[in-house]
């Protein structure tokens, strides 16, 4: 039962007016604004929300732009490739239509009008070898960055509301304040549990308190946790792709009803999950 009391009190500082005063340097009156103290907090809230959002935005545009640089780069590189081939071309119809006049004498005769400059080939089999490397370069940074992007957890793993957030909280069960290294996601049993990045199933059993457990490793540091699902799919060794089905929800283990605990791991540390929602 709701202390009704506790409530209204509770209610009541959350009104409590707090004064803030500013003070002009001229002889103006200063000015008084009256703020209830559940503004502050929550514009408080909202401030420290944008920041981290804008924060988040700033981080993936400025490594859009790298990538961008980085891109324009091999691009330039590709028209200086593209050049050498027109001359490459060029020189090419200058022999065919030397050859064409069918005698020594006549190809003799007629050099200096239809031949029109001398090929550096050592130059160009530099150039060459040049853009073959720039070409590989290329391919093995978009290799990279693709890889890169299907080994990080994108979304979440089953719809559903966030019932517990990370980090600090009391525990459901004992009441104690505990570190939670994850979030919990409400489900109705059997809503199919999805991988949220490409990996290989490093376990997939039963994990103690955690129930029956699946566990993904995605390369690059990063490391996936879904618990006390009711019924696994998945093997130890098997690839899985995002968005495949490697579960369904369930309450087994430690838990007091059907839900999904997820767990992001970057470099053998928990990291919040909503940071890669």
């Amino acid at each position: 039962m709701f202390d009704m009391h506790k409530i209204k009190q509770l209610f009541k500082k959350a009104f409590i007016p707090i004064t803030i005063m500013f003070i002009p340097h001229s002889n103006t009156k200063p000015l008084n604004i009256k703020i209830p103290s559940i503004g502050i907090i929550v514009s408080l809230f909202l401030w420290l929300t944008g920041t981290f959002y804008m924060f988040s935005v700033a981080v993936d545009t400025i490594e859009y732009q790298m990538m961008k640089k980085k891109l324009r780069y091999y691009s330039q590189q590709f028209l200086e490739l593209n050049s050498t081939i027109s001359a490459l071309k060029k020189a090419e119809l200058e022999f065919k239509s030397l050859f064409s006049l069918g005698t020594k004498e006549k190809v003799l005769e007629n050099i200096d009008t239809t031949y029109s400059g001398s090929i550096d080939m050592e130059y160009i089999r530099k150039e060459i070898n040049k853009t073959i490397e720039t070409v590989g370069e290329i391919k093995d940074y978009l290799r990279v960055q693709r890889d890169i992007y299907f080994a990080t957890p994108k979304q979440l793993p089953v719809e559903g509301p966030i019932t517990s957030p990370f980090g600090m909280r009391e525990h459901p069960r004992s009441g104690e304040e505990n570190f939670h290294g994850g979030i919990d996601i409400s489900a109705p049993p059997g809503t199919p549990v999805r991988a949220t990045a490409d990996g290989i199933v490093s376990f997939s059993g039963w994990g103690g308190g955690n129930g029956k457990l699946v566990v993904l490793e995605h390369g690059f540091g990063f490391t996936t946790l879904y618990a006390h699902n009711k019924m696994i799919l998945v093997k130890v060794g098997q690839k899985v792709k995002r968005g495949d089905i490697i579960s369904y929800v369930g309450s087994t283990g430690n838990a007091t009803g059907p839900h999904l605990h997820y767990e992001i791991w970057k470099n053998g540390r928990p990291v919040n999950p909503r940071k890669y929602l």
